[in-house]
């Protein structure tokens, strides 16, 4: 027997007393804990336990969620990029040549629609905000591209960037054209407005300096006879310096300068002579001789006497000059039956050989006779030119190719 008054059978191995056995009768019997200890049925490592096991579930769930949201959006912006790629890809297989004009003031947004309009990129709402995200919206150049649809839309907007050609009209202006003539055949095709096209010809100063040209004097004379190449949304002063700038090309080939101190003509002076020469002569070989007329009538203080230039102060064309009607005696400025000299300005813009008749005039006849007269007619419905040294053979020419013609 122990100290404490029980025997040893009622002790553990480690010395502890068992715990008193269970009243049968009770309904309460306390779990088995861990190694064949009792627990009492309130403890925390049961409550631990139980939430342990409730967790659990619910933070898979949680999991599932943010990997499925991920992959959601994964597929998601592999669906936009394949949609995104497929619309940023050339529209057709098939090569064709498209011409694209990009007008002045296109922002991205016209540029995109014009082109979707036109086959040639997918969408335009994905094309210009491609080209806001490239910050190319504001870099596209005007003008004409020639463009395909199997090129993608990155291509076409580094084609777009570089800049197009600019669209231009074929504008032939013959020699002996009024500026007039011009300022028609300009607004006919496109090129700026009547307004603004004779405000440039009548006021050059304020947009093209022309040394040679006196103040206040108009472009005739100087829009050079040739075939120009105008832009379509040229401004006027950019087409008609086109042709002043072909004139100055001519003038520093022939370099007039020597020929002109002989003559004692200025620049202007051998334009407007030249431009009666050319509205005189049926063809270039009587050009030398209708120069020499009219320089050896300005040596003698003579009247020039030229019907074009009277028909130029009247504002009427050649044919309609009635010396019936006594157009040759209404005073203009232009008018050289009533006035010496030459005309106030040019009366129509003369070519090459105009020009170069004048420097190198005919002025004798072989016999060493200064010409003085000329006029044009016909013999038997042929036309004929007739130069004369003298009054009296002028007249009769007059009556014999003229009067007995019909023609006056």
């Amino acid at each position: 027997m122990s100290d404490d008054g029980q025997t040893p059978g009622n002790r553990s191995e480690d010395g502890l007393p068992f715990p008193a056995e269970p009243d049968p009768g009770s309904s309460e019997s306390p779990p088995i804990g861990r190694a064949g200890r009792v627990t009492h049925s309130g403890s925390s490592s049961q409550t631990v336990k139980d939430s342990a096991a409730r967790a659990a579930p619910r933070r898979r769930r949680g999991g599932w969620r943010v990997v499925t949201f991920l992959l959601s959006v994964v597929v998601l912006l592999v669906a936009a990029g394949v949609v995104v790629s497929f619309l940023l890809s050339p529209p057709s297989a098939t090569p064709r040549v498209v011409e694209f004009e990009v007008l002045p003031g296109w922002g991205g947004n016209r540029v995109a629609t014009e082109l979707a309009d036109a086959g040639l990129v997918r969408s335009p709402r994905v094309f210009a905000a491609y080209l806001r995200l490239r910050d190319l919206d504001h870099s596209v150049g005007e003008g004409l591209y020639d463009l395909s649809p199997t090129m993608s839309s990155a291509e076409i907007a580094a084609r777009l960037v570089e800049g197009g050609r600019p669209r231009v009209v074929n504008i032939a202006v013959p020699e002996g054209w009024r500026a007039a003539n011009v300022v028609e055949r300009l607004v006919a095709n496109e090129v700026s407005t009547t307004d603004e096209l004779n405000s440039v010809v009548t006021g050059p100063e304020g947009v093209m300096t022309i040394p040679f040209l006196p103040p206040g004097r108009p472009l005739e004379g100087f829009l050079f006879p040739a075939v120009y190449e105008v832009p379509l949304h040229a401004s006027a002063d950019e087409a008609l310096g086109l042709m002043v700038q072909r004139f100055r090309q001519e003038l520093a080939d022939i370099d007039p300068a020597a020929a002109l101190e002989e003559l004692g003509l200025s620049v202007y002076d051998w334009v407007t002579l030249a431009s009666m020469v050319q509205a005189e002569a049926a063809s270039d070989e009587e050009m030398p001789i209708i120069a020499g007329v009219f320089a050896n009538r300005l040596e003698l203080g003579m009247l020039l006497q030229s019907d074009p230039t009277v028909a130029y102060g009247l504002g009427k064309q050649l044919p309609e000059l009635s010396a019936v009607a006594g157009d040759l005696q209404v005073d203009t400025e232009w008018n050289t039956y009533t006035r010496p000299g030459l005309p106030f300005t040019p009366i129509g813009n003369p070519g090459r050989e105009a020009l170069l008749a004048v420097l190198s005039p005919q002025r004798y006849t072989e016999d060493g006779t200064l010409y003085l007269y000329f006029l044009h007619g016909t013999d038997g419905g042929v036309p004929v030119f007739r130069p004369n040294t003298n009054l009296p053979a002028h007249n009769r020419d007059v009556e014999t190719y003229l009067r007995n013609d019909g023609r006056r």
